[in-house]
């Protein structure tokens, strides 16, 4: 399997993140990539290749002009007033108050364009997230042309990227992009499979009006677990888009029993739904051990799960999302793939 990788996701490194009401070293941390890495050579996947220059056009088609220009000058609007440390954002606009008027102080302005205040953003943090999206957009031309499958080790992730909110250490959504610019190319319908422990509330976001791309996310529930508002059984899509969105939140202490039905349950829904191509959000915070979720798989399971996914046919692109738990996230990861390539 052609895997895609840029080195520049090294200059996203902010050095705190606000978990439990303390700075501490952020969970999603550059060595992440590094056992991966490590791992996929172990296994034999050798084809790692850099993926080139990131295309920016496809972005209009999934994020707000207004967001993708914030993104890109945050970092220096943030240092024109002076501050000195990374853009944490601290005013986040609440029930009540005026959403479609943007701040002109940056201090607003990233809170206005922010969901969730523990993601921090650092002077090389646009240019590690368009390297990242990159990965995917080789990945999916890579399908594209015929091959059966493609893993984009994306880092930062991008599933809580919102149309217009970056938030859960997401800037561009990876996988959003992937599944639109596999439309432009010819595919009629295109499926995304979110099995991230995390709700992919970005990815919905962008996609629940729409009835040509079907989202199924299976993750912790929302009464219980980041991102919190977002994630019900109930949403189901809107408009043209009605049918098309698939949440499959499970309680906690979930084990891979219970959640083996779910991704069969999921996978079953894109069959009938007939796509023609497969994206997934490939997060391994399902895993047991993981810090910040509260399922209990164990490494076996995720092949078993690669293996399900397999068996569906499509062709597909992996999009590199969560797993924090460092030590194992490289076997977590590469067992997905080799049960798919089996």
């Amino acid at each position: 399997m052609q895997i895609f990788y840029s080195n520049k996701h090294r200059l996203h490194a902010p050095p705190n993140e606000l978990h439990g009401g303390e700075f501490v070293q952020p969970f999603e941390m550059p060595s992440r990539m590094d056992v991966i890495l490590e791992r996929l050579k172990e296994r034999g996947f050798d084809e790692i290749a850099d993926p080139g220059p990131v295309d920016l056009t496809p972005l209009s088609q999934i994020h707000a002009p207004s967001y993708l220009r914030f993104l890109e000058t945050v970092w220096e609007d943030w240092k024109a007033e002076g501050m000195q440390a990374e853009v944490i954002a601290t005013n986040i606009p609440a029930r009540g108050m005026h959403l479609d008027r943007p701040p002109r102080n940056i201090d607003g302005k990233v809170g206005y364009f922010c969901h969730s205040s523990e993601t921090a953003m650092t002077a090389g943090t646009y240019e590690a997230a368009c390297a990242s999206l990159a990965s995917a957009q080789a990945a999916q031309s890579h399908v594209l042309a015929g091959a059966p499958g493609a893993f984009a080790l994306c880092r930062p992730p991008g599933h809580h990227a919102t149309r217009d909110q970056f938030g859960g250490y997401c800037f561009l959504n990876n996988a959003a992009a992937a599944a639109q610019m596999l439309r432009n190319g010819g595919v009629a319908r295109v499926a995304v499979l979110d099995i991230d422990f995390h709700h992919g509330n970005g990815t919905q976001d962008i996609f629940y009006d729409r009835g040509d791309v079907f989202f199924a996310s299976i993750h912790g529930a929302p009464e219980d677990s980041y991102p919190y508002y977002i994630g019900h059984a109930d949403e189901t899509g809107r408009g043209a888009g009605e049918g098309s969105n698939l949440n499959l939140p499970m309680p906690p202490g979930t084990g891979y029993s219970a959640w083996s039905e779910a991704l069969d349950h999921a996978v079953a829904n894109i069959l009938a739904w007939q796509a023609d191509a497969l994206v997934v959000s490939l997060g391994v915070d399902a895993f047991k051990e993981d810090p910040i979720s509260f399922f209990r798989l164990d490494s076996d399971d995720f092949t078993d799960a690669g293996r399900r996914i397999g068996q569906m046919g499509l062709p597909t692109v992996f999009v590199m999302e969560g797993g924090y738990a460092v030590d194992e996230i490289g076997i977590n990861t590469v067992n997905v793939l080799e049960g798919f390539a089996d």
